[in-house]
């Protein structure tokens, strides 16, 4: 059940935040921020693990990391599309039902074209959810005010922001590890996500992004627009 909450971190699969930002989810749950995950679709096309053993994985890994919530609105796996208005209403409800300050989304250029299409379903929902006119039986308009682009598994890009999350990364360890219908090589199928080296290319790209800023362990950033100084320095409790 989607609650109101300060950070909503969205992704197209049940896996999705956790790989991109599972470790800033885990540093802002412990810093007593209410954090939410929000799931777009079920994760059923995916090669291994049936629906509801992902949706009991999805749970599993929300409580490691500490978030107060994770909801799933159902929509199609492979079929998520930006120009659908029913999709992007039932988002917008969303959006104005969690109301909050920040959100965090897939990187609109990741290679796998679930997560770009997911973003811009996000960035739609998101303005759409601010104009009052638009689904008035919806909820009040809201806006969140900070918008934070992570990347995909296998996406590199030079971040504008990077958060040391070295205090905080074994939350994001366990929850992956929660997901063992995806990455426990004896789960299921042989798959590249079972591999073993994906999750370590996983975190030694976050090792990459820490070093940048002098730090062990870091996730990074980017933004489809201006960021504004004191929305940074609300998410990290500046």
């Amino acid at each position: 059940m989607v609650k109101p909450c300060e950070v909503l971190a969205i992704g197209a699969h049940p896996d999705d935040v956790e790989l991109g930002c599972g470790a800033t989810l885990a540093r802002l749950a412990a810093a007593g921020r209410a954090v939410g995950i929000l799931d777009l679709t079920a994760g059923e096309l995916g090669t291994r693990g049936t629906v509801e053993q992902r949706s009991g994985e999805a749970a599993a890994a929300a409580g490691a990391l500490g978030v107060a919530w994770r909801a799933c609105l159902g929509l199609p796996d492979g079929g998520l599309d930006a120009g659908d208005g029913e999709q992007a209403g039932v988002l917008v409800r969303a959006l104005r039902t969690a109301r909050p300050r920040a959100v965090l989304l897939p990187h609109r250029d990741d290679p796998h074209p679930d997560h770009p299409a997911a973003a811009a379903l996000v960035r739609r929902a998101a303005f759409l959810a601010g104009v009052a006119r638009c689904l008035p039986s919806a909820g009040a308009p809201h806006r969140p005010a900070l918008l934070l682009e992570y990347p995909g598994p296998r996406q590199l890009f030079a971040p504008v922001l990077v958060i040391d999350v070295s205090a905080h990364y074994e939350a994001k360890r366990r929850a992956l590890a929660a997901h063992g219908s995806q990455f426990d090589p004896g789960g299921g199928p042989a798959t590249h996500l079972a591999s073993g080296h994906y999750l370590a290319a996983v975190e030694g790209r976050d090792r990459a992004f820490g070093n940048g800023v002098g730090c062990e362990l870091g996730e990074g950033f980017t933004a489809p627009g201006p960021l504004a100084a004191g929305e940074i320095a609300w998410l990290l409790g500046g």
